[in-house]
């Protein structure tokens, strides 16, 4: 749901900075490779009018190393990630918190109204956190 959601933004114009070349992709720390998303995922986008085709990806250390920028959606994804880098100072400094006030609310299990928050929230972290990080 989250890359499906930073896709509709950036594609929207609702991101600031230089977007030129954002690649986006959601991993989770226990999802399982090429598993379909959840269909409450899929109702909560298809409400928004955000097309969904994605699968869900395990986040691994070469996804961190490729990437520019990685968000986790609670304190222990950001360790998580940290994990898979320890050592690696420069991998290291790409993984924050999505929100730097605290956990985003994981809505597995939780159903289709739990989702439908998420989203809520995802429209309004994602493209301020991206705006915030593409300026500095």
């Amino acid at each position: 749901m989250a890359e499906a959601i930073a896709r509709f933004q950036i594609e929207s114009g609702n991101v600031e900075g230089d977007i030129g070349r954002i690649f986006t992709v959601s991993a989770g720390t226990s999802a399982s490779d090429g598993a379909p998303i959840s269909p409450e995922a899929v109702q909560s986008l298809k409400r928004r009018g955000i097309p969904s085709d994605g699968g869900s990806k395990r986040l691994n250390a070469a996804m961190i190393r490729a990437a520019d920028l990685v968000f986790g959606m609670t304190a222990s994804h950001v360790n998580y990630a940290r994990n898979l880098v320890t050592g690696e100072k420069e991998h290291l400094a790409k993984i924050h918190p999505l929100d730097p006030e605290g956990d985003v609310e994981d809505p597995i299990g939780m159903g289709g109204a739990s989702y439908d928050r998420l989203a809520v929230e995802f429209m309004d972290l994602i493209p301020r956190r991206l705006s915030e990080m593409l300026k500095s």
